[in-house]
């Protein structure tokens, strides 16, 4: 499948209906009957709750936002999915329920990614994938969710390729946020392939692992100079995720894609949709990306709370914690997940939402009591 290549490339490597949308009839979903199950398990009723799903255009492009919460007093927390084009809405269900009693929770479809995808022309949209898009995307999007649910802030929490454009709206526009929270955090996107593939090459070879060995030393010099090579990558990727850079104790990931087929939010159409999003979004950013950096981002004017995974070799953890170390800002904490790589949300789920209350949630409380 496309989602163990491509998406795994960036992850790995790196309106509609209102309300809760009941899942398609059966037909031919052998998933039908698990999707309407977990529709209704994670229906919200609470009086004050909220439970949508609409499109907006940003950028001049039409997107996929999906909103929900018990409470819509709760401060707003929106989650930039990684990939790019890796989405998050079709496997939130599977996390993201607890964290609605405390959260207005955020899923949004980047441009030409999952729903997203089928709502704009690709040869059209292909020109605009660059960082600062997806960047003045969200700006665009913040915006509109603080006018629309009469926020004066809102969280960002940005995962893997999101950091890349959550870090970016921190440094651009920190007035509309309380916080930043970089999960599986990029820094410098060079740096972070060298050091992936050193790691990976050096579990091959202390595993005698001849295939793997011989794969990734003729990939050498890796990235090397220029434009990032997608098809290196994604030799580079398979090995690292065979050796657990990418879920800890883990061969494949499948474990974290395959929970999109019992989204409520995701019909088959749509998950093929993310299968084509992802092989064309990656096929059109990849080579541009080498040259993003955040080593001259030493300041910022809001908190920032970074999760790393312990063992997270698709996005190296050791960089973030020193760029972090070098960072001043109003409040910093490195919240260390000991059992995760980099996806630490269905790894360690608990220990990600028990941080998000003790780190995050408060936050907001205590920029309220600052400005009255």
């Amino acid at each position: 499948m496309i989602r163990s290549t491509a998406l795994l490339t960036f992850l790995s490597a790196f309106a509609l209906a209102s309300g809760a949308p009941s899942p398609t009839p059966p037909g031919d979903d052998i998933y039908y009957p698990g999707r309407a199950l977990v529709a209704d398990i994670d229906r919200i009723v609470t009086p004050n709750g909220v439970d949508e799903t609409f499109e907006v255009v940003l950028g001049g492009a039409r997107q996929v936002v999906n909103v929900r919460g018990a409470d819509r007093a709760n401060p707003i927390l929106l989650f930039v999915h990684g990939g790019p084009a890796a989405v998050e809405m079709p496997i939130a269900w599977a996390f993201q329920r607890p964290w609605e009693e405390f959260f207005t929770v955020v899923q949004w479809d980047q441009r030409a990614a999952g729903r997203s995808f089928r709502l704009n022309d690709p040869k059209t949209i292909a020109p605009t994938l660059k960082p600062e898009r997806y960047r003045d995307d969200a700006i665009e999007l913040i915006e509109l969710l603080c006018r629309k649910y009469d926020k004066p802030k809102i969280f960002l929490l940005g995962h893997s390729w999101g950091s890349i454009v959550g870090l970016s709206v921190a440094a651009k526009r920190p007035d509309l946020l309380y916080a930043y929270i970089g999960m599986g955090q990029v820094i410098d996107f060079r740096e972070n392939e060298q050091v992936g593939f050193d790691w990976t090459l050096d579990r091959a070879r202390k595993d005698n692992n001849a295939d793997a060995v011989r794969e990734l030393e003729a990939l050498q010099p890796y990235p090397g100079p220029g434009e990032l090579d997608y098809d290196k990558t994604m030799i580079e990727r398979k090995w690292n995720v065979h050796y657990g850079g990418l879920a800890w104790g883990r061969t494949d990931g499948d474990f974290y894609f395959h929970a999109g087929r019992l989204s409520p939010l995701y019909t088959a159409a749509d998950r093929k949709a993310w299968d084509d999003g992802s092989a064309f979004t990656m096929k059109t950013m990849w080579s541009q990306l080498a040259t993003v950096t955040f080593n001259d981002l030493n300041k910022l004017d809001i908190p920032v709370i970074l999760f790393l995974g312990r063992h997270d070799y698709t996005t190296p953890a050791p960089i973030a914690a020193a760029w972090m170390e070098r960072l001043k800002a109003p409040k910093k904490v490195t919240v260390w997940f000991e059992n995760s790589a980099h996806l630490h949300i269905l790894e360690e789920p608990g220990h990600v939402f028990a941080a998000l209350l003790e780190h995050v949630r408060p936050l907001a409380e205590k920029s309220q009591t600052t400005h009255h």
